[in-house]
């Protein structure tokens, strides 16, 4: 990247400091079913207005289609309803949902004036008035009965829980039950015979980084001794996170590490807490946005509430991380995400384990395709020496047992013998892995992404892209690029200079 490449990319970061890290309001989906009142009824269902409709319908929900209920709240009929479309909503809707990611069920009020235009869009012409298609497809038009094809749909037949639930079931080709309870009855595809299902484990990386930001805050593990490797693991993910809003919140982070853990602060002879001095800023700090879903699990999503989530969420980022870096980059993601896991992860047990399998590398990585295999026969590894454990303490989940990965059943060609399926070096064609690695977790892990356009494009977010765009570059704050010597000279030296202008001018205001 040219000098005046990196002066652009500076100036661009730089306005991100001007941007209030205000906590925000709940996420949608975390206040689905959050309601304080004691009533008989629970409400499920997300209510709509004119000015959440497209950021919830594009942005907060993992769901595949989506179901807008249409009513007044003055209508005898419509509250007559409602118990019935909350016994459906119940299903899907919310952190305890039976069946979550699938449908997200909404209601908009018309008697409201606010959504005046909104129902005159969709034609609402009775109430309650159902409609069913993907979440997108709202955002992009309406609905007009004079349509022949529209890929929005009138639900007729929905006027009881069971009557809609049979409607839902017939689009599906499911078979979902008002009874069915959280983690029985039919639980999500099993991730060995569906390659497509890594798609929805895009959001669980999300929630898996924003836990992460949470865990070293509410554990105070930001340390003068610290400071440096969660810079690196920030640096890395600024350029190869594979949600672009934790790319923009990572970069947030660290372009105003400087202001929320001084380097003078975080010296060695202080040993200062520095989590302490920025809690206030730290904890504003939404890392993926504040309106990622917690508790949603996808892919991650175990058949007990204490099986997979948080540690799969946090596997399958390592993963995508290590097929998006370039050659150039694999001692750096190697020594990054081995002094994150080391430092910041707080199952203790585990950490060491992780920690004594990087001490093992003895040659500094010089291919991307080295580290990427050598961090998947890292997991399988764990999962080999978990699998022994659980069995013994019959603490596995029933559901997900820990495989040697990927699956014959996945992978057909990452396997040289027919008969074999253990982990031995001899087992696996190397060349085939990969492969399978970088499309799993690469174009097929952010391929709902795509599909949903989730991807915003204001100025500030095509700053980002463009540093992510270049592979070699790495996003440093000054004070910490020149603690730990990641950035060139002059980038250093350019960083310096505007930082010091900077100071002695008043911030303005970034874009919106």
């Amino acid at each position: 990247m040219s000098l005046p490449a990196y002066l652009i990319l500076i100036l661009n970061l730089w306005s991100l400091k001007a941007e209030s890290f205000s906590a925000g309001s709940r996420s949608i989906l975390r206040e689905i079913g959050s309601n304080g009142n004691s009533g008989e009824h629970q409400d499920y269902a997300v209510e709509l207005n004119a000015t959440n409709f497209d950021a919830v319908l594009k942005d907060d929900t993992p769901a595949t289609y989506a179901i807008l209920e249409f009513f007044a709240h003055w209508c005898p009929a419509c509250r007559n309803y409602k118990p019935h479309y909350e016994k459906v909503a119940r299903l899907f809707n919310g952190p305890d949902a039976v069946h979550p990611g699938i449908i997200l069920m909404t209601r908009v009020d018309c008697a409201l004036k606010i959504n005046t235009k909104l129902c005159d869009r969709f034609s609402v012409s009775h109430y309650p008035m159902l409609f069913w298609g993907a979440p997108t497809k709202f955002l992009t038009g309406g609905w007009d009965p004079s349509q022949v094809k529209s890929e929005i749909r009138v639900i007729d037949d929905g006027r009881t829980a069971e009557r809609l639930l049979s409607w839902i079931n017939k689009q599906l080709g499911s078979s979902y039950g008002l009874d069915d309870q959280k983690f029985e009855n039919e639980h999500p595809p099993s991730n060995i015979s569906d390659p497509g299902q890594i798609a929805r484990a895009v959001y669980d990386v999300e929630e898996a980084t924003a836990t992460a930001f949470d865990i070293i805050l509410e554990h105070k593990m930001i340390k003068s001794e610290t400071r440096a490797s969660l810079i690196r693991f920030l640096q890395l993910l600024v350029v190869h996170h594979p949600s672009r809003r934790c790319r923009k919140g990572s970069a947030q982070v660290l372009v105003n590490f400087d202001d929320l853990c001084p380097s003078d602060t975080c010296s060695a002879d202080k040993h200062a807490d520095v989590t302490d001095n920025g809690k206030g800023a730290l904890a504003n700090i939404q890392i993926c946005g504040k309106e990622v879903p917690r508790g949603y699990w996808m892919f991650c999503r175990g058949s007990r509430n204490d099986t997979r989530g948080f540690s799969c969420g946090l596997w399958v980022l390592l993963h995508s991380v290590s097929v998006r870096i370039e050659d150039g980059e694999s001692q750096f993601a190697f020594t990054s995400i081995c002094d994150f896991i080391h430092n910041f992860f707080i199952c203790e047990e585990c950490r060491q384990h992780f920690y004594e399998m990087c001490s093992s590398v003895k040659s500094p990585f010089s291919k991307a395709q080295d580290f990427a295999l050598w961090l998947w026969s890292a997991h399988n590894k764990v999962n080999e020496r978990l699998k022994k454990e659980e069995a013994s303490l019959k603490t596995a989940d029933p559901k997900f047992p820990k495989i040697i990965w990927p699956p014959r059943q996945l992978c057909t060609s990452c396997y040289h013998s027919q008969s074999s399926n253990g982990n031995s070096e001899d087992n696996w064609n190397r060349d085939e892995v990969f492969k399978f690695l970088t499309s799993y977790y690469g174009k097929t892990l952010i391929s709902l992404y795509k599909e949903k356009d989730l991807l915003d494009n204001d100025a500030t977010n095509v700053a980002i892209d463009e540093l992510v765009a270049s592979t070699n570059a790495v996003v440093v704050p000054v004070g910490a690029a020149l603690a730990i010597a990641v950035a060139s000279c002059a980038f250093g030296a350019l960083a310096c200079y505007w930082r010091s202008h900077q100071k002695n001018r008043k911030p303005r205001r970034s874009w919106n």
